[in-house]
């Protein structure tokens, strides 16, 4: 098979006779090439499909105008959600954005990182992934002097920019909610303890129980990928205790909604027998049976703070000094899944 080689600038010089530096100066509206002679060059880069390379561009102008955008998923409401926001406020200033996904893999984001830095990208905004412990690769955006910043899932060593909600007081906010519908015995499906905003989710769950005096075991705390399968395993275990929970707190809204296929398929009523609490405010979160009580994170000011902190970036001629550090108050979506005084 015959692959078609790309048009260059040499290819549009040679059909006029001109040099490649005049079909550079031509191609952008340079003012000291005639009229007729950009009508002609334009006219040849159409009919040979020229299409302008812009990594070429980005090393010469040192400007590329594509901002890199790095999520753990983009089948989640949330995720989605903040990409858009974060497209239109950079779509306002001229940029364009690149979303890659790590699937929640520490590997494919070091790929992703490096797909990027090659592309010239000129600046990051990301969400980490659940495996990623080691934050050289972070680093190394930093080291390049190419502006980082994080939302959601971030971690205080990188003294970066950083956009999110407060997990720690998200988590009183559940367990206040349970404790008032006379929930007892409050389990957590909580996220791995090495990323920050789980972290919080759980210091604030054991907290909270604390100040309720409400027992705190570890067969009640358990860490997860927060997947829907890996709901169902959890819920599964939870239910196999000798002193089953009246309560589960999970620290993702696909984590509860294993939890909860779990439970209807062994007609545990909810909230009656066994409450839950979810954490994302998913869309599907209002439309099972019954529908799931849940944090809402706020994604669309998240999306648009991200973006607006980039920008801050650009417009300056220096590196600026103050970082944003935006803490979003969390809101509590009460619905049938928890709300035993509507019973």
């Amino acid at each position: 098979m015959n692959i078609k080689k790309k048009t260059t600038i040499k290819d549009i010089a040679n059909v006029l006779n001109i040099s490649p530096a005049a079909v550079s100066k031509a191609l952008h509206d340079d003012s000291r090439i005639s009229e007729k002679t950009k009508r002609a060059v334009k006219q040849v880069a159409k009919n040979l499909n020229y299409q302008p390379n812009h990594l070429a561009s980005a090393l010469r102008k040192g400007k590329s105008h594509l901002v890199g955008v790095i999520v753990p998923r983009t089948n989640s409401n949330f995720f989605s959600s903040v990409i858009q926001n974060i497209e239109e406020e950079l779509d306002k200033e001229g940029y364009n954005i690149i979303i890659t996904q790590s699937n929640e893999s520490y590997k494919k984001e070091c790929r992703n990182i490096d797909t990027l830095l090659f592309t010239q990208v000129d600046g990051i905004i990301a969400s980490m992934a659940n495996e990623t412990i080691d934050l050289d690769y972070y680093e190394k955006i930093k080291s390049k002097g190419i502006p980082l910043i994080l939302f959601d899932r971030g971690e205080n060593d990188l003294n970066v920019d950083y956009i999110g909600i407060n997990d720690y007081e998200s988590s009183h906010l559940i367990v206040d909610h349970l404790v008032q519908q006379g929930c007892k015995r409050i389990a957590h499906i909580g996220g791995y303890k090495h990323t920050r905003i789980f972290n919080n989710r759980i210091r604030g769950y054991i907290d909270a129980l604390k100040k309720h005096n409400l027992p705190i075991e570890d067969e009640l705390l358990i860490e997860s990928n927060l997947t829907t399968e890996d709901g169902r395993k959890k819920m599964t275990q939870l239910l196999a205790l000798k002193n089953r929970p009246d309560a589960v707190y999970a620290a993702g809204d696909y984590a509860a909604l294993g939890a909860q296929q779990v439970l209807n398929e062994q007609d545990i009523k909810m909230p009656h027998d066994i409450a839950l609490v979810g954490f994302g405010n998913e869309p599907f979160t209002a439309m099972v049976t019954p529908s799931i009580t849940s944090i809402n994170q706020h994604s669309t000011e998240i999306g648009k703070q991200a973006a607006k902190t980039f920008l801050e970036h650009a417009k300056k001629t220096t590196i600026k000094q103050q970082l944003n550090k935006i803490i979003l108050d969390a809101e509590l979506i009460v619905r049938d899944s928890s709300n035993l005084k509507h019973i």
